[in-house]
């Protein structure tokens, strides 16, 4: 292997039995790189320079094992698809090894631009520093796109930073998106010259190649200030090509189908997210209606926005199940460089919405964060 390239190192869990976990880890790093067992590997070239190669075997736990792969960085082709490929492509499919972690040398991070904004131009977008960012979502699907920007209009009067698409809104008969789109922007626009707000609004794009580019164009004639994409759903490689070259605008990630892969959801949605684009990353937080652990969520915080070369930060945005009365709680663990997203608790306020947004707003503004936080970097 040529010293002066370093390669790809990529951390598996991997269960097997004490005895067998050489061979297996072995195994992995030919699955991952040429796909062939060793003994049918003739060319010096391919064995030195192009096949995987076992770093690292750390025990873990009761026949568990953290596994470092080394991978020659040139067979990604620098491309996103092709390096989610080499990097958990046949072994996806094996039940007793998860992708942790990956560690990418400087050189292949330059080939990838990451956030465009990032934690700063977000936080210039919507004029709002020192504390935490505020979201509120747009639903249930089913209502009329007036219905919609009404709320859109109720959540800019409270003075929330992103007002947000829930994930579930596409281009359905109630609510359009080119009319769902147009009239919630309109109603911002509305609230903006009466009051000042800077708040933005972030439709949800999803569809197939050509409904993607259509929407895109929307969002750009319409002067939308942000946008909702779901990577996993749309395709990694679709992600990373629709952020690079139709969308202008913040981009906001959601972690719909990011659960159907072993992959750690540090790594899936706080890193490789954020490699592709993403400005800011939506994940289930502790204690809501998912069963995700506080650490996980700190450690998702943490890949959000911990140094890593020349990529910008991304802003952590933990959702799902959340209420207004853990404010304090959520801005003591994350501190002020996130974006607190409460859509049920502030709906069921019914006619009092205005009023508890206010609520939501007043409390984030209010809460303070210690010096040091687990969900730091």
């Amino acid at each position: 292997m040529t010293e002066s390239v370093p390669r790809i190192l990529a951390t598996y869990r991997i269960r097997a039995d004490r005895g067998d976990v050489e061979a297996a880890a072995r195994a992995l790093a030919l699955e991952q790189s040429v796909e062939l067992p060793r003994e049918a590997i003739f060319d010096r070239f391919v064995l030195e320079e192009v096949a995987g190669t076992v770093e690292f075997i750390v025990p873990r736990g009761e026949a568990e094992f953290d596994v470092v792969i080394g991978l020659a960085p040139e067979t990604t082709g620098f491309d996103p698809a092709q390096t989610l490929n080499m990097l958990f492509g046949n072994s996806s499919l094996h039940e007793h090894v998860e992708l942790l972690d990956v560690d990418l040398p400087p050189d292949f991070l330059r080939r990838f631009a990451g956030p465009r904004f990032g934690i700063d131009g977000l936080r210039r977008r919507v004029g709002a520093h020192g504390r935490p960012l505020t979201c509120a979502a747009l639903k249930p699907q089913g209502l009329s796109s007036d219905a919609l920007a009404g709320l859109c209009r109720t959540f800019a009067e409270g003075g929330i930073d992103v007002i947000k698409d829930d994930h579930g809104l596409a281009d359905q008969r109630w609510a359009p998106f080119a009319q769902r789109v147009a009239a919630c922007q309109r109603a911002l626009e509305g609230v903006r010259r009466e009051t000042g707000t800077m708040a933005v609004y972030a439709p949800s794009l999803v569809g197939s190649p050509a409904a993607l580019a259509e929407q895109a164009r929307i969002v750009r004639d319409e002067g939308v200030g942000m946008v909702l994409l779901a990577p996993a759903l749309l395709g990694i490689p679709a992600f990373a090509e629709l952020v690079a070259e139709r969308i202008a605008v913040p981009v906001l990630a959601h972690p719909a189908y990011a659960g159907a892969a072993r992959v750690a959801p540090p790594l899936l949605l706080g890193r490789l997210f954020r490699l592709l684009g993403a400005d800011a990353v939506i994940y289930p937080n502790y204690g809501g209606r998912f069963s995700w652990s506080k650490e996980r969520c700190a450690a998702i915080a943490r890949a959000c926005r911990t140094p890593w070369g020349e990529v910008r930060p991304a802003m952590p945005v933990p959702a799902g199940g959340m209420s207004v009365e853990r404010v304090s709680e959520l801005v003591e663990l994350y501190g002020t460089d996130a974006m607190l997203l409460i859509g049920g608790s502030l709906l069921a306020a019914g006619d009092a919405l205005l009023a508890r947004t206010r609520e939501f707003v007043a409390r984030v503004s209010a809460a303070r964060a210690p010096q040091r936080r687990d969900g730091a970097p």
